[in-house]
């Protein structure tokens, strides 16, 4: 109620000294000739309209000021010339442009002020929104380690022996556990990495020996699915060093992002190859699955962040794995792609830049 009472207080002061400002000009023009234009001096009361009161009063004070303006030349009654009218009509033009150059710059400066609010906004809503992924990973985490730690003392026997069933049964609860951590994990990193940015680490990698530890590390996954996984490079029937200079860990999640797909979505007793190949300005890594394929409709949206097809191929996931791939294969200034074989099956598989000085060392 205060800050009615001292707006309405504030536009009568406003009226009140566009009124008096108009008694002066008025008197200025009628106490002289006509040839004698103090019309531009409306201009003050104009801008003060524009600033204090606002569109619609702006508008009424600027045609006033121009009616008046041209009034001067009938009253009071007297001849004058046509330089005398075209003094006049300037003077008035000059008015009108003043009240909607005004106008416009007020327009401009609330656009302004409105961007202004919506960047703060911005701003802390990214700042609320940091906090709570935040704290939401962290009370995720705790849990999910805790759990996991608690059956892997139920396998080891600190509770009583198990039996085989039983211990098959722990070591899908903690293979699930530790999907929902990753998937925790893979959510923080991107939010930190559409944010910050992601900042690589970079060394000499030899993506050889990178892919051959991920395969290790899987073997149990793709045993449980009946999944037989290969590893070759290309033409040669030798083992091969393919040197990049990157970020192993983040290369690390891009092979193991890309085996557990294909192995999700290959059938029980197919089969995975992994190829890498070399060359003089790219390293390549190819990793075929027998699966389905991959309808035509859905190639173009595979890397794009939550994206699940409807095919059997995007079944399971939360589609982050592929998006986290694409921005991180990016980030090594690579390319990553997809694609059906014939006549089935489908294809993933990056390039990245090879690094000169280390492979001609190695």
């Amino acid at each position: 109620m205060k800050a009615t009472i001292f707006t309405n207080y504030d536009r009568r002061n406003t009226w009140v000294m566009i009124a008096i400002a108009f008694a002066i000009v008025i008197a200025l023009e009628y106490a002289t000739p006509s040839e004698y234009v103090f019309g531009y001096l409306y201009t003050g009361p104009i801008l003060l309209t524009n600033y204090r009161l606002g569109r619609k009063a702006n508008l009424q004070v600027t045609l006033a000021a121009s009616a008046l303006t041209l009034l001067n030349l009938l009253i009071p009654r007297e001849h004058f010339s046509l330089s005398t009218l075209a003094n006049r009509l300037i003077a008035v033009l000059a008015l009108l442009v003043t009240g909607w150059l005004s106008d416009r710059i007020r327009h401009y400066e609330e656009a302004i002020a409105n961007q202004q609010t919506q960047l703060l906004y911005q701003k802390r809503l990214a700042s609320m929104r940091e906090d709570f992924v935040s704290t939401l990973t962290h009370d995720l985490k705790t849990p999910l380690l805790g759990a996991i730690e608690t059956i892997k003392s139920f396998q080891r026997g600190q509770f009583g022996e198990c039996s085989f069933a039983q211990r098959k049964v722990l070591e899908m609860m903690i293979r699930s556990h530790q999907s929902t951590l990753q998937l925790v994990q893979t959510l923080l990193d991107i939010y930190h990495y559409d944010s910050e940015g992601l900042k690589l680490q970079l060394a000499a990698v030899n993506l050889g020996s990178l892919v051959e530890e991920v395969i290790a590390t899987l073997t149990e996954l793709a045993a449980a699915r009946r999944v037989h996984i290969t590893l070759n490079y290309g033409e040669s029937n030798f083992r091969q060093n393919l040197w990049v200079n990157g970020d192993a860990l983040q290369l690390q999640r891009v092979f193991t992002n890309l085996l557990i797909n294909a192995i999700n979505h290959s059938p029980r007793g197919g089969k995975i190859n992994v190829i890498l190949e070399n060359d003089s300005h790219q390293q390549v890594v190819k990793i075929l699955d027998s699966g389905q394929g991959i309808p035509i409709d859905e190639l173009a949206h595979l890397f794009e962040r939550f994206y699940q097809g409807n095919s059997d191929r995007q079944s399971q996931g939360s589609g982050l794995g592929l998006y986290l791939s694409r921005q991180i294969i990016a980030a090594h200034g690579g390319t990553i792609w997809a694609e059906n074989l014939s006549p089935s099956g489908a294809l993933f598989g990056f390039r990245l830049p090879t690094s000169p000085a280390i492979s001609e060392n190695s």
